[in-house]
Protein backbone atom coordinates (compact mmCIF):
# COMPACT_ATOMS: atom_id res chain seq x y z
CA UNK A 1 0.00 0.00 0.00
CA UNK A 2 1.37 2.86 -0.67
CA UNK A 3 0.52 6.88 -0.04
CA UNK A 4 0.71 9.92 -2.02
CA UNK A 5 0.74 13.27 0.01
CA UNK A 6 -0.20 16.65 -2.09
CA UNK A 7 -0.31 20.40 -0.62
CA UNK A 8 1.41 20.30 2.28
CA UNK A 9 2.41 23.96 2.31
CA UNK A 10 5.11 25.73 3.39
CA UNK A 11 7.67 24.24 5.72
CA UNK A 12 7.57 20.52 4.48
CA UNK A 13 10.94 20.86 2.93
CA UNK A 14 11.43 17.15 3.03
CA UNK A 15 7.72 16.66 0.85
CA UNK A 16 6.77 17.62 -2.31
CA UNK A 17 4.72 20.22 -2.47
CA UNK A 18 2.02 22.01 -4.72
CA UNK A 19 -0.53 24.30 -5.31
CA UNK A 20 -3.99 23.85 -5.01
CA UNK A 21 -6.31 25.76 -7.70
CA UNK A 22 -9.39 26.37 -6.32
CA UNK A 23 -12.70 27.93 -8.51
CA UNK A 24 -14.68 29.71 -5.92
CA UNK A 25 -18.08 30.20 -7.96
CA UNK A 26 -19.48 30.93 -10.50
CA UNK A 27 -22.32 29.77 -8.07
CA UNK A 28 -21.51 30.19 -4.92
CA UNK A 29 -23.71 31.23 -1.63
CA UNK A 30 -20.71 33.58 -1.21
CA UNK A 31 -20.28 35.36 -4.28
CA UNK A 32 -23.22 37.61 -4.61
CA UNK A 33 -24.51 36.55 -7.92
CA UNK A 34 -22.60 34.91 -10.88
CA UNK A 35 -18.89 35.62 -10.18
CA UNK A 36 -16.18 33.39 -10.13
CA UNK A 37 -12.85 33.78 -8.33
CA UNK A 38 -10.34 31.56 -9.23
CA UNK A 39 -7.84 31.05 -6.47
CA UNK A 40 -4.06 29.45 -5.69
CA UNK A 41 -4.02 28.26 -2.28
CA UNK A 42 -0.88 27.10 0.11
CA UNK A 43 -2.99 25.38 2.70
CA UNK A 44 -5.23 27.55 3.31
CA UNK A 45 -3.81 30.34 2.75
CA UNK A 46 -4.18 32.13 -0.83
CA UNK A 47 -1.33 33.00 -2.84
CA UNK A 48 -3.02 34.59 -5.82
CA UNK A 49 -6.92 35.73 -6.64
CA UNK A 50 -8.41 35.97 -10.22
CA UNK A 51 -11.85 37.79 -10.45
CA UNK A 52 -12.85 36.01 -13.48
CA UNK A 53 -16.46 38.01 -15.22
CA UNK A 54 -18.95 38.10 -17.89
CA UNK A 55 -21.17 35.17 -17.25
CA UNK A 56 -24.24 37.15 -17.27
CA UNK A 57 -22.99 39.61 -19.34
CA UNK A 58 -26.31 41.22 -21.15
CA UNK A 59 -24.69 43.36 -23.88
CA UNK A 60 -26.71 46.56 -22.37
CA UNK A 61 -24.34 49.37 -24.26
CA UNK A 62 -24.93 47.72 -27.85
CA UNK A 63 -28.70 48.01 -26.68
CA UNK A 64 -28.55 51.30 -26.38
CA UNK A 65 -27.48 51.70 -29.63
CA UNK A 66 -30.81 50.67 -31.01
CA UNK A 67 -32.71 52.15 -28.26
CA UNK A 68 -34.14 55.39 -28.41
CA UNK A 69 -33.32 57.87 -25.36
CA UNK A 70 -36.84 56.81 -24.00
CA UNK A 71 -36.13 53.24 -24.32
CA UNK A 72 -32.98 53.38 -22.74
CA UNK A 73 -33.64 54.20 -19.58
CA UNK A 74 -34.89 50.87 -18.75
CA UNK A 75 -31.85 49.49 -19.85
CA UNK A 76 -30.20 51.81 -17.71
CA UNK A 77 -32.07 50.92 -14.21
CA UNK A 78 -30.94 47.11 -14.33
CA UNK A 79 -27.52 46.91 -13.90
CA UNK A 80 -27.43 47.68 -10.50
CA UNK A 81 -30.81 46.31 -9.86
CA UNK A 82 -30.21 47.82 -5.62
CA UNK A 83 -30.12 51.32 -7.36
CA UNK A 84 -32.21 51.54 -10.09
CA UNK A 85 -33.22 55.51 -9.80
CA UNK A 86 -29.33 56.43 -9.27
CA UNK A 87 -28.72 54.19 -12.82
CA UNK A 88 -31.06 56.29 -14.38
CA UNK A 89 -30.25 59.65 -13.56
CA UNK A 90 -26.44 59.55 -15.51
CA UNK A 91 -28.80 58.65 -18.61
CA UNK A 92 -30.78 61.36 -18.56
CA UNK A 93 -28.32 63.64 -17.20
CA UNK A 94 -26.34 63.49 -19.67
CA UNK A 95 -29.01 63.47 -22.66
CA UNK A 96 -30.12 67.55 -21.02
CA UNK A 97 -26.71 67.95 -20.97
CA UNK A 98 -26.37 67.41 -24.77
CA UNK A 99 -29.99 69.07 -25.47
CA UNK A 100 -28.81 72.30 -23.20
CA UNK A 101 -31.83 71.50 -21.62
CA UNK A 102 -33.36 73.08 -18.42
CA UNK A 103 -34.82 71.01 -15.76
CA UNK A 104 -37.98 72.38 -13.55
CA UNK A 105 -36.74 73.12 -10.16
CA UNK A 106 -39.06 70.89 -8.30
CA UNK A 107 -38.04 67.43 -10.39
CA UNK A 108 -34.52 68.73 -9.43
CA UNK A 109 -35.31 68.23 -5.56
CA UNK A 110 -37.54 65.77 -6.21
CA UNK A 111 -34.70 63.80 -8.36
CA UNK A 112 -32.13 64.30 -5.11
CA UNK A 113 -34.88 63.02 -2.97
CA UNK A 114 -35.46 60.20 -4.66
CA UNK A 115 -31.82 59.38 -5.26
CA UNK A 116 -31.14 59.67 -1.04
CA UNK A 117 -33.68 57.48 -0.43
CA UNK A 118 -32.24 55.13 -3.17
CA UNK A 119 -29.17 54.99 -1.53
CA UNK A 120 -30.56 53.98 1.73
CA UNK A 121 -32.42 51.36 -0.01
CA UNK A 122 -28.90 49.75 -1.24
CA UNK A 123 -27.08 50.40 1.75
CA UNK A 124 -29.58 48.92 3.78
CA UNK A 125 -29.57 45.75 1.86
CA UNK A 126 -25.62 45.17 2.18
CA UNK A 127 -25.86 45.88 6.09
CA UNK A 128 -28.36 43.03 6.31
CA UNK A 129 -26.92 40.73 4.10
CA UNK A 130 -22.87 41.26 5.13
CA UNK A 131 -23.61 40.06 9.09
CA UNK A 132 -25.65 37.16 7.63
CA UNK A 133 -22.40 35.67 5.19
CA UNK A 134 -20.39 36.20 8.52
CA UNK A 135 -23.29 34.00 10.48
CA UNK A 136 -25.31 36.50 12.30
CA UNK A 137 -28.97 36.12 10.95
CA UNK A 138 -30.93 38.34 12.86
CA UNK A 139 -29.87 41.97 11.50
CA UNK A 140 -31.33 40.66 8.44
CA UNK A 141 -34.74 41.12 9.51
CA UNK A 142 -34.21 43.97 10.83
CA UNK A 143 -32.77 45.86 8.22
CA UNK A 144 -35.80 44.53 5.28
CA UNK A 145 -38.25 45.79 8.22
CA UNK A 146 -36.60 49.59 7.13
CA UNK A 147 -36.78 48.77 3.70
CA UNK A 148 -40.14 47.70 3.15
CA UNK A 149 -40.84 51.33 5.10
CA UNK A 150 -39.17 52.84 2.32
CA UNK A 151 -40.03 50.55 -0.44
CA UNK A 152 -43.60 51.35 -0.05
CA UNK A 153 -43.34 55.27 -0.95
CA UNK A 154 -40.95 54.33 -3.63
CA UNK A 155 -43.72 51.97 -4.63
CA UNK A 156 -46.24 54.37 -3.91
CA UNK A 157 -44.94 57.33 -6.32
CA UNK A 158 -43.13 55.02 -9.37
CA UNK A 159 -45.36 51.73 -9.53
CA UNK A 160 -42.28 50.05 -9.41
CA UNK A 161 -40.84 47.45 -6.54
CA UNK A 162 -37.02 47.71 -7.95
CA UNK A 163 -37.10 48.76 -11.32
CA UNK A 164 -38.69 52.16 -11.06
CA UNK A 165 -38.43 53.99 -14.20
CA UNK A 166 -39.72 57.35 -12.76
CA UNK A 167 -36.88 59.91 -14.84
CA UNK A 168 -37.80 61.16 -17.96
CA UNK A 169 -35.38 63.18 -19.84
CA UNK A 170 -36.27 66.93 -19.18
CA UNK A 171 -37.52 65.38 -15.56
CA UNK A 172 -39.71 63.44 -13.85
CA UNK A 173 -42.54 61.25 -15.07
CA UNK A 174 -44.89 62.89 -13.24
CA UNK A 175 -46.24 64.81 -10.46
CA UNK A 176 -45.90 63.80 -6.95
CA UNK A 177 -48.95 62.12 -5.40
CA UNK A 178 -50.76 63.89 -3.20
CA UNK A 179 -50.23 63.57 0.48
CA UNK A 180 -47.01 61.85 -0.73
CA UNK A 181 -44.16 63.88 1.02
CA UNK A 182 -46.01 63.75 4.16
CA UNK A 183 -45.42 60.22 4.15
CA UNK A 184 -42.05 60.06 2.83
CA UNK A 185 -40.96 62.28 5.94
CA UNK A 186 -43.03 59.98 8.62
CA UNK A 187 -41.00 56.54 6.54
CA UNK A 188 -37.20 58.39 7.45
CA UNK A 189 -38.30 59.57 10.81
CA UNK A 190 -39.43 55.96 11.29
CA UNK A 191 -36.18 54.82 9.62
CA UNK A 192 -33.96 56.89 11.65
CA UNK A 193 -35.37 56.27 14.84
CA UNK A 194 -35.16 52.26 14.52
CA UNK A 195 -31.81 52.47 13.17
CA UNK A 196 -29.64 51.73 16.36
CA UNK A 197 -31.93 48.57 16.22
CA UNK A 198 -29.43 47.12 14.13
CA UNK A 199 -26.16 49.10 15.13
CA UNK A 200 -26.94 46.90 18.59
CA UNK A 201 -27.15 44.11 16.83
CA UNK A 202 -23.67 44.24 15.66
CA UNK A 203 -21.17 46.86 16.64
CA UNK A 204 -20.71 45.02 19.70
CA UNK A 205 -20.86 41.73 18.50
CA UNK A 206 -17.13 40.15 19.23
CA UNK A 207 -17.55 37.62 16.69
CA UNK A 208 -18.05 39.98 13.96
CA UNK A 209 -15.26 42.50 15.40
CA UNK A 210 -13.22 39.46 15.28
CA UNK A 211 -13.84 38.84 11.58
CA UNK A 212 -13.82 42.11 10.16
CA UNK A 213 -11.15 44.16 11.96
CA UNK A 214 -7.45 43.95 10.57
CA UNK A 215 -8.92 42.02 7.43
CA UNK A 216 -9.05 42.94 3.90
CA UNK A 217 -7.27 46.16 4.25
CA UNK A 218 -7.06 48.18 1.24
CA UNK A 219 -4.70 51.31 1.27
CA UNK A 220 -5.21 54.72 -0.52
CA UNK A 221 -2.73 53.43 -3.13
CA UNK A 222 -3.92 50.65 -4.64
CA UNK A 223 -7.52 52.58 -4.53
CA UNK A 224 -5.94 55.14 -7.07
CA UNK A 225 -4.18 52.47 -9.14
CA UNK A 226 -7.48 50.42 -10.10
CA UNK A 227 -10.14 53.26 -9.91
CA UNK A 228 -11.75 52.44 -7.14
CA UNK A 229 -14.84 54.62 -5.88
CA UNK A 230 -17.70 55.27 -3.16
CA UNK A 231 -17.60 53.67 0.36
CA UNK A 232 -15.04 51.31 -0.09
CA UNK A 233 -12.48 53.93 -0.84
CA UNK A 234 -13.91 56.43 1.61
CA UNK A 235 -13.62 53.62 4.40
CA UNK A 236 -9.67 54.19 2.93
CA UNK A 237 -9.48 57.85 3.76
CA UNK A 238 -9.74 58.75 -0.08
CA UNK A 239 -12.15 61.61 1.00
CA UNK A 240 -13.79 61.83 -2.35
CA UNK A 241 -17.45 62.07 -3.10
CA UNK A 242 -19.12 64.01 -6.19
CA UNK A 243 -21.96 65.28 -4.31
CA UNK A 244 -19.71 67.44 -2.76
CA UNK A 245 -16.98 67.88 -5.05
CA UNK A 246 -18.37 67.86 -8.40
CA UNK A 247 -22.33 68.74 -7.48
CA UNK A 248 -25.01 67.90 -9.47
CA UNK A 249 -29.12 67.67 -9.22
CA UNK A 250 -29.22 69.73 -5.59
CA UNK A 251 -26.57 68.40 -4.27
CA UNK A 252 -24.93 72.10 -4.38
CA UNK A 253 -27.17 73.52 -1.97
CA UNK A 254 -27.06 71.10 0.53
CA UNK A 255 -24.88 70.21 3.47
CA UNK A 256 -23.16 67.00 2.09
CA UNK A 257 -21.32 64.98 4.98
CA UNK A 258 -18.66 63.24 3.48
CA UNK A 259 -17.79 59.79 5.34
CA UNK A 260 -14.58 58.46 5.87
CA UNK A 261 -12.78 55.98 8.12
CA UNK A 262 -8.87 55.38 7.64
CA UNK A 263 -8.69 52.11 8.80
CA UNK A 264 -9.13 50.41 5.09
CA UNK A 265 -10.61 46.94 6.24
CA UNK A 266 -14.00 45.03 6.50
CA UNK A 267 -14.79 46.69 9.32
CA UNK A 268 -14.37 50.39 8.22
CA UNK A 269 -16.58 49.93 5.30
CA UNK A 270 -19.33 48.34 7.11
CA UNK A 271 -18.92 52.03 9.61
CA UNK A 272 -19.17 54.52 6.34
CA UNK A 273 -21.87 52.59 4.77
CA UNK A 274 -23.75 52.58 7.70
CA UNK A 275 -23.24 55.84 8.78
CA UNK A 276 -24.11 56.94 5.30
CA UNK A 277 -27.34 55.64 5.74
CA UNK A 278 -27.97 58.50 8.52
CA UNK A 279 -25.93 61.40 5.74
CA UNK A 280 -28.48 60.44 3.13
CA UNK A 281 -31.61 60.49 5.51
CA UNK A 282 -30.83 63.84 6.77
CA UNK A 283 -30.63 65.04 3.55
CA UNK A 284 -33.49 63.48 2.32
CA UNK A 285 -35.15 65.50 5.14
CA UNK A 286 -33.62 68.41 3.37
CA UNK A 287 -35.05 67.78 0.16
CA UNK A 288 -38.84 67.58 1.43
CA UNK A 289 -38.60 70.67 3.66
CA UNK A 290 -37.18 72.51 -0.12
CA UNK A 291 -39.90 70.99 -1.76
CA UNK A 292 -42.44 72.12 0.57
CA UNK A 293 -41.25 75.29 0.20
CA UNK A 294 -41.58 75.23 -3.70
CA UNK A 295 -44.60 76.93 -5.57
CA UNK A 296 -46.21 74.67 -7.55
CA UNK A 297 -44.62 74.12 -11.19
CA UNK A 298 -44.10 71.45 -13.51
CA UNK A 299 -42.22 68.63 -12.67
CA UNK A 300 -40.94 68.37 -16.54
CA UNK A 301 -40.38 69.39 -19.94
CA UNK A 302 -42.27 68.71 -23.06
CA UNK A 303 -40.83 66.65 -25.61
CA UNK A 304 -41.42 66.10 -29.06
CA UNK A 305 -42.55 63.08 -30.02
CA UNK A 306 -39.20 61.69 -31.63
CA UNK A 307 -36.38 63.16 -29.29
CA UNK A 308 -33.34 63.54 -31.23
CA UNK A 309 -29.90 64.63 -29.23
CA UNK A 310 -27.59 66.97 -31.37
CA UNK A 311 -23.90 65.73 -32.90
CA UNK A 312 -21.68 65.75 -30.50
CA UNK A 313 -20.01 63.84 -27.07
CA UNK A 314 -20.53 64.49 -23.22
CA UNK A 315 -19.77 62.71 -20.30
CA UNK A 316 -21.88 62.64 -17.31
CA UNK A 317 -21.29 61.08 -13.63
CA UNK A 318 -22.23 60.40 -10.46
CA UNK A 319 -22.39 59.45 -6.89
CA UNK A 320 -24.36 56.21 -7.32
CA UNK A 321 -24.69 54.40 -3.88
CA UNK A 322 -21.82 51.32 -4.87
CA UNK A 323 -19.76 54.62 -6.48
CA UNK A 324 -18.96 56.37 -9.26
CA UNK A 325 -21.19 55.60 -11.97
CA UNK A 326 -20.09 57.09 -15.56
CA UNK A 327 -22.43 57.53 -19.04
CA UNK A 328 -19.99 58.54 -21.77
CA UNK A 329 -22.44 59.90 -24.40
CA UNK A 330 -21.66 60.10 -28.43
CA UNK A 331 -24.72 61.38 -30.72
CA UNK A 332 -24.67 61.52 -34.57
CA UNK A 333 -28.40 63.75 -34.43
CA UNK A 334 -29.89 60.77 -34.83
CA UNK A 335 -32.83 59.52 -32.14
CA UNK A 336 -30.58 56.81 -30.96
CA UNK A 337 -26.82 57.29 -29.12
CA UNK A 338 -24.17 56.22 -31.79
CA UNK A 339 -22.67 55.25 -28.54
CA UNK A 340 -23.39 55.19 -24.57
CA UNK A 341 -20.34 53.72 -22.82
CA UNK A 342 -21.02 52.93 -19.28
CA UNK A 343 -18.64 53.02 -16.06
CA UNK A 344 -19.91 51.25 -13.31
CA UNK A 345 -18.58 51.22 -9.64
CA UNK A 346 -18.63 47.57 -9.31
CA UNK A 347 -16.39 46.68 -12.36
CA UNK A 348 -13.98 48.97 -11.01
CA UNK A 349 -14.20 48.27 -7.51
CA UNK A 350 -14.03 44.17 -8.02
CA UNK A 351 -10.78 44.29 -9.84
CA UNK A 352 -9.00 44.87 -6.33
CA UNK A 353 -9.82 41.70 -5.50
CA UNK A 354 -6.33 40.29 -6.82
CA UNK A 355 -4.51 42.95 -4.46
CA UNK A 356 -6.75 42.08 -1.54
CA UNK A 357 -7.08 38.63 -1.17
CA UNK A 358 -3.45 37.27 -1.28
CA UNK A 359 -2.09 36.37 2.16
CA UNK A 360 -5.48 36.07 3.61
CA UNK A 361 -6.66 32.56 4.76
CA UNK A 362 -9.85 31.16 2.81
CA UNK A 363 -12.04 31.37 5.67
CA UNK A 364 -11.25 35.63 5.33
CA UNK A 365 -12.39 35.42 1.73
CA UNK A 366 -16.17 35.15 2.52
CA UNK A 367 -15.78 38.37 5.28
CA UNK A 368 -13.48 40.30 2.66
CA UNK A 369 -15.97 39.41 -0.65
CA UNK A 370 -18.85 40.20 1.65
CA UNK A 371 -17.58 43.72 2.48
CA UNK A 372 -16.77 44.85 -1.10
CA UNK A 373 -20.17 45.41 -1.19
CA UNK A 374 -20.96 45.03 -5.06
CA UNK A 375 -23.80 43.87 -7.17
CA UNK A 376 -22.67 41.35 -10.40
CA UNK A 377 -24.66 42.55 -13.00
CA UNK A 378 -22.87 46.04 -12.46
CA UNK A 379 -19.90 43.65 -13.24
CA UNK A 380 -21.05 42.28 -16.04
CA UNK A 381 -23.89 45.04 -17.66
Amino acid sequence: MSEIVVGMGAGAKELATEDMILNIGPQHPSTHGVLRLRLTLDGERIGTAEPIIGYMHRGTEKLFEVRDYRQIIVLANRHDWLSAFANELGVVIAVERMLGMEVPVRAVWARTLLAELNRVLNHLMFLGSYPLELGAITPVFYAFRERETLQAVMEEISGGRMHYMFNRVGGLKEELPEGWMSRTRQAVADVRRRLPDIENLISGNEIFLARTRGVGVLTPETIRQYGVSGPIARASGVDWDLRRDDPYLAYGELPVKVVTREAGDCHARFEVLFDQVKVSLDLADACLDRLADLPPGPINQRLPKILKVPEGHTYAWTESPLGINGYYLVSRGEKTPWRLKLRSASFNNIQVLREMLPGHLVADMVAILGSMFFVVGDIDK
